[in-house]
């Protein structure tokens, strides 16, 4: 085969390796809209969800209601979150976004944590936040922090470990958007020292340079 072939083949096998990695949010809709149901019977399957016959969408698969009412944060890091995903809002199905509403206690926070899908922003409509993003191993692992009073946005890049936490004096609140319709949520503390089964308490010693001991006391824990 000649020289010029076998480059040929070589620069279209290495792009045929890579395309796939270019690939970074949610594949665009061909239709107007896919109003997501969750039975066969109404439709074909697409982006994890069966599409109702668009001639029976109405404007309620579109509409939500309740994101202007404050939910009292009970969980362990003083947090409660309402979710407006394709699962409550099936319209949103196929168009790459999401949303939340955060309601954090004095004290309260979104632990560190990270999106592999998404891109994030959050607004704050009501109190003090500190929120901030810590680059990649590459990058030097530098933070980027910043205190978030109300109107204030605030932007995280896709996959990066990212926090918020209320530092005011009394609750706080704010809307969160993404750029996927499942942006997916790793929580570092719960991956790391919640994984069932744990993860060899030796290797996570290492890892952390903690005595394994701390590292079994954290994995009951979590």
């Amino acid at each position: 085969m000649p020289m010029k072939s076998l480059s040929f083949l070589a620069t279209l096998s290495l792009f045929a390796l890579i395309h796939p990695l270019a690939i970074a949010s949610d594949p665009s809709p061909v239709q107007d809209f896919c109003v997501g149901v969750n039975t066969p019977a109404d439709g074909v399957f697409v982006n994890g969800k069966f599409c109702k016959d668009p001639k029976l969408a109405t404007a309620n698969d579109f509409f939500f209601t309740g994101l202007d009412r404050p939910k009292v944060a009970t969980n362990a890091v003083g947090t409660s979150i309402t979710p407006v995903f394709a699962d409550n809002l099936p319209g949103l199905n196929t168009l790459g976004l999401a949303f939340a509403r955060v309601d954090y206690a004095v004290n309260g926070q979104v632990p560190p944590h990270t999106h592999p899908r998404a891109s994030e922003f959050v607004v704050v409509q009501e109190g003090t936040l500190l929120a901030g993003f810590v680059s990649s191993d590459q990058d030097g692992n530098r933070l980027f922090a910043k205190i978030l009073n109300k109107g204030d946005l605030f932007v995280f890049p896709e996959g990066l470990i990212h926090f918020q936490s209320n530092v005011g004096r009394v609750p706080a609140v704010a809307f969160a958007a993404f750029n996927s319709q499942n942006p997916g949520l790793i929580t570092i503390a719960n991956t790391v020292f919640g994984s069932n089964p744990p993860i060899n308490p030796d290797v996570l010693a290492k890892a952390f340079q903690l005595d394994p001991r701390v590292i079994m006391d954290l994995q009951v824990k979590f």
